[in-house]
């Protein structure tokens, strides 16, 4: 199915073919092709703004999912009953804040970005990082996905939940 590129900010300039053959990787890897995904670039204003609304965290934020089968376990993968159910949901890429967090760090901003987005796509599969065994079960999975991505495209990059607890 469709994989939605949107890029509503102007601060920090997207490359986004390859940030789409990234996520189209990351899709493949995780077996959810065929369902539609929104991936929606965003500054520091308006995502503070969905984390304020959503979340009541006024602050901004590199990552905000928003999954449209909710009651996902870790690890399930959606079982929709209509072909309109074939969607995963939508994740909000902070893409200011990655940026300066990036710069601070001196860290690959497209690196970070594709890994900010895996960790994205996971919470669209429901796992959390709420509770320590909720971090073990989603960093083992995002370590899963990026080994393999890391492996088709010559990258090394590492899970955002590596240092959570």
């Amino acid at each position: 199915m469709s994989l939605v590129l949107r890029n509503l900010q102007r601060v920090i300039p997207i490359r986004r073919v390859p940030l789409r053959q990234k996520i189209e990787t990351l899709r493949r890897i995780l077996g959810v092709r065929r369902f539609d995904l929104g991936i929606v670039c965003v500054d520091n204003k308006n995502i503070q703004r969905v984390n304020n609304t959503y979340r009541q965290k006024n602050v901004p934020t590199d990552v905000l999912s928003f999954p449209f089968h909710e009651n996902l376990k870790a690890g399930e993968m959606p079982q929709p009953r209509f072909p309109e159910d074939y969607n995963l949901g939508d994740v909000f890429l902070g893409v200011e804040y990655i940026f300066q967090q990036c710069q601070e760090g001196n860290e690959d901003f497209y690196g970070v970005l594709t890994v900010i987005a895996a960790h994205g796509l996971c919470h669209l599969l429901g796992y959390r990082h709420d509770t320590e065994a909720e971090w073990q079960e989603m960093y083992q999975k995002e370590k899963h996905i990026l080994d393999e991505l890391n492996k088709l495209t010559g990258t090394n990059l590492q899970p955002l939940t590596k240092n959570h607890f």
